[in-house]
């Protein structure tokens, strides 16, 4: 359930603010234990109950012009709060079909986080050329009400409740814009901020099948030092924006599978020191060769390096796992007429790696991360206003690459929509 409110309370004031709540109200794994199950009799097996499962969140934001932003303010205040809750129990049964042949708790665990955050924001136009822009959120992280029970050791069948955190952290930012000439705008750009471990990554113990989960309550939260410098103006007859970026992270947090271990076994950690530099140009153009005809574009450079990580010293200065260094797009969606509209979009991944160490050298199977290149097509009808209908292809040239597991291949799908 969700609900989102904007207002203009005056000429210099306008409130935003959204609302939701999700809840599992039930979810339920089944696997047998037996070496032969019957998908009729059932067996003996094992069953997990995830309901309660779930986040609420509130943001609140009010953005201030004065003189309708003839003063050279924008200021931006803001209110955040969010709660994430985790819970699981699974329990033998003698009939893994049957919800009612529950016997004995085997293992559990439950937690929540929650996060309260203010934050400020003026963008202050101080020249008819230069604008500074100056923000700051404060936030207090909680992790409280973790427990876990399992009949294996250590715990041998008694439940331990973690430790309660509570942290406080400020995120600066700053940025300096320039107007050099009338087309082109130069901006550059320093922030700090904070990536907190999630509940699942806290509090997620447990086998599930054929894949095991282990978290870590101690988590710290990532710290990213931020640098950008942009350029943006308008050329080849359209929107063009180069950009120069930098990203220090420390304490990086990593999820990583071992697929060589039956059950696969997915652990979280922390990473001590990640940089990553890169370049991306963007542009956009509107009727590019004839009437209609809208395209964009885009094309990134990363190199990222490992430069400490204790855990793990032969990773020091291999890549970082899941950034491809280069990634590229580009998409021509063309207006035919006032009901029939088409679009062919092109996508570009580099080499990547999914292991700390770079050692996964055979990225096209099961367990590895392939470079690719796919194509997507659509074409729509709008039959008034209020209704339109689309038919669409995703991979359409039906490309085999993995992202750990296999993408999608070829895909088509269809839409019928109706605004009212």
């Amino acid at each position: 359930m969700g609900l989102t409110l904007d207002s203009r309370l005056s000429d210099d004031w306008r409130v935003e603010a959204a609302t939701s709540d999700y809840d599992t109200l039930a979810d339920v794994t089944r696997t047998p234990t037996v070496a032969k199950p019957s998908a009729e009799t059932g067996g003996a097996g094992r069953m997990t109950f995830a309901d309660g499962t779930g986040w609420r969140n509130f943001d609140l934001k009010a953005i201030w012009k004065p003189g309708q932003g003839k003063a050279g303010h924008t200021a931006t205040f803001g209110y955040h709060w969010d709660e994430y809750r985790i819970s699981s129990r699974q329990f033998n049964a003698a009939n893994w079909r049957s919800d009612t042949s529950t016997t004995t708790l085997r293992n559990s665990f439950s937690g929540k986080t929650s996060t309260t955050a203010l934050f400020a924001q003026d963008a202050w136009k101080f020249d008819p050329r230069w604008t500074a822009t100056l923000g700051l959120r404060h936030e207090r992280w909680q992790a409280f009400d973790g427990t876990r029970f399992d009949t294996a050791a250590p715990f041998s069948g008694t439940t331990y409740a973690y430790p309660s955190r509570d942290s406080r952290y400020d995120s600066p930012k700053a940025s300096l814009a320039w107007q050099a000439t009338q087309d082109w705008n130069i901006r550059a750009s320093l922030a700090r901020a904070y990536r907190m471990p999630t509940v699942s990554e806290l509090f997620q113990t447990e086998t599930r099948g054929a894949s095991t989960f282990i978290s870590d309550p101690n988590l710290k939260p990532e710290k990213v030092l931020a640098k950008d410098l942009t350029a943006e103006g308008a050329t080849l007859g359209g929107s063009l924006r180069l950009s120069l970026f930098e990203e220090h992270v420390d304490d990086a947090l990593y999820s990583q599978t071992d697929v060589s271990v039956t059950p696969n076994v997915t652990s979280v950690q922390n990473i001590e020191r990640v940089r990553v530099r890169g370049i991306e140009t963007a542009w956009q153009a509107n009727d590019v060769g004839l009437r209609g005809m809208d395209v964009s574009a885009s094309v990134t450079y990363a190199n990222s390096k490992i430069l400490a990580n204790p855990a793990m010293p032969a990773s020091v200065g291999k890549r970082m796992t899941r950034i491809p260094d280069w990634r590229a797009t580009l998409l021509a969606a063309y207006r035919i007429d006032e009901h029939w509209s088409a679009s062919l979009g092109l996508k570009h991944s580099g080499r990547q790696y999914n292991e700390l160490n770079n050692t996964d050298i055979n990225p096209g199977t099961f367990g590895g991360t392939s470079k690719f290149t796919t194509l997507d097509a659509r074409a729509g009808y709008r039959f008034s206003k209020l209704l339109r209908a689309s038919l669409g292809v995703d991979n359409l040239t039906d490309t085999k690459y993995y992202a750990y597991h296999p993408y999608p291949q070829r895909t088509w799908h269809a839409e019928l929509r109706l605004d009212y």
